[in-house]
């Protein structure tokens, strides 16, 4: 943890989600090359010398109207760790996934076209794109900018399950990231043999299966810094009383998840996301700033509930800093870009001079 970069995290979490009405919401801050986290946080945080009071996530009121149980209720969700304890669906930060397994396997280049037309038949169900009425044609990084349902669904259905699967095993799916907290959640995914070509197109886009916070910042790591999958973790070593070092943690890496090519790739994508699309809120002027935006539904979708979030990543061309920001329920606007993006946009502002990372922009973007 660097401290300074908890207290911006923080700060920005407590003044966003303030406005917003949502009484859940979880940020990572991580280097992306080596998985070292450098924030992380809750907006339900407490205090490690008195982990009963709950005061600090809890209104006067809310507290005096708690039952003993509701009391108990109430401790066990400010006590979570909402960035590793609890899954979710991801949405449309899963869309690079599928673009890079795409691009990897040679199925798609980067200057193909698509037809969205509103979204695909598939096993007998009309599954529908964002917009359904469709994009129109879309190049594949329109798509990422656009977050196209409908033209994801397509690369997946050319991928086919078997190699879909291998990327998502690849990826990390399935498995827990094993960073050095307790209490990691396992995803929740589709076994490869109970894969269908509606469960293909679903995943496809980011729904139908749950991933945790930390393990999605993890994989997004892996397409963005050249193929390699980094292990989160906070120790790095032990010190003594008089400062030497003791001991040394080291953490697994897999090379090769993608190669430095199809990683290249997917930062000029991403990129185009924040200049050009619906990620603009978390631009910072002078920067190259790259990201994927997402507003999911809650289960039951009857229910009309969302997670919007936003990942992003510093610079562009050669991150040095991914944030991710995810907001459980939020009340009134629920979009990813328009609530999620802006909070990474704030942070990236104060902490990217921090890192030391120049500015290396003239152009500006509105945001």
């Amino acid at each position: 943890i660097d401290v300074n970069i908890q207290r911006i995290v923080e700060k920005y979490i407590d003044e966003w989600m303030s406005g917003i009405g949502s009484k859940t919401a979880a940020v990572i801050a991580m280097d992306p090359r080596n998985g070292e986290i450098l924030a992380m946080s809750s907006n339900r945080r407490f205090d490690l010398n008195n982990p009963r009071d709950l005061s600090s996530a809890y209104s006067q009121e809310e507290i005096a109207a708690m039952t003993d149980e509701g009391r108990m209720d109430a401790w066990n969700q400010m006590w979570r760790n909402y960035c590793v304890n609890d899954t979710y669906e991801p949405g449309s930060p899963a869309k690079p996934m599928t673009v890079a397994a795409g691009l990897e396997e040679g199925v798609i280049g980067q200057n193909d076209t698509f037809l969205c037309d509103g979204g695909q038949d598939v096993g007998g169900y009309r599954i529908k794109c964002v917009s359904i009425y469709g994009h129109g044609i879309l190049t594949v990084e329109q798509s990422l900018m656009k977050s196209c349902n409908d033209v994801m669904m397509q690369i997946a259905a050319k991928l086919g399950i078997q190699r879909f699967a291998k990327y998502q095993k690849l990826f990390g799916m399935g498995q827990k990231t094993g960073i050095d907290l307790p209490g990691e959640a396992a995803t929740i995914m589709h076994k490869k043999e109970n894969i269908g070509q509606v469960e293909l197109a679903t995943i496809s886009f980011g729904q139908s299966f749950q991933i945790t916070p930390i393990q999605l910042a993890a994989t997004v790591s892996a397409l963005i810094n050249g193929g390699k999958r980094v292990t989160p973790h906070f120790g790095t070593e032990i010190l003594n009383e008089d400062g030497k070092v003791t001991k040394e943690f080291h953490y697994s890496e897999k090379k090769h998840i993608v190669s430095e090519k199809t990683s290249e790739t997917m930062r000029i994508l991403l990129e185009s996301v924040v200049s050009e699309g619906s990620g603009k809120n978390a631009y910072v002027e002078g920067y190259r700033i790259g990201g994927k935006t997402a507003t999911s539904q809650t289960l039951p979708r009857s229910a009309n509930k969302y997670i919007s979030s936003f990942v992003g990543f510093a610079p562009a061309d050669d991150p040095e800093i991914l944030g991710m920001c995810v907001i459980y329920d939020p009340q009134g606007i629920y979009y990813g870009g328009t609530i999620a993006a802006p909070v990474i946009g704030n942070i990236f502002e104060n902490i990217l001079p921090y890192l030391g990372i120049e500015k290396q922009l003239e152009m500006q973007y509105t945001r």
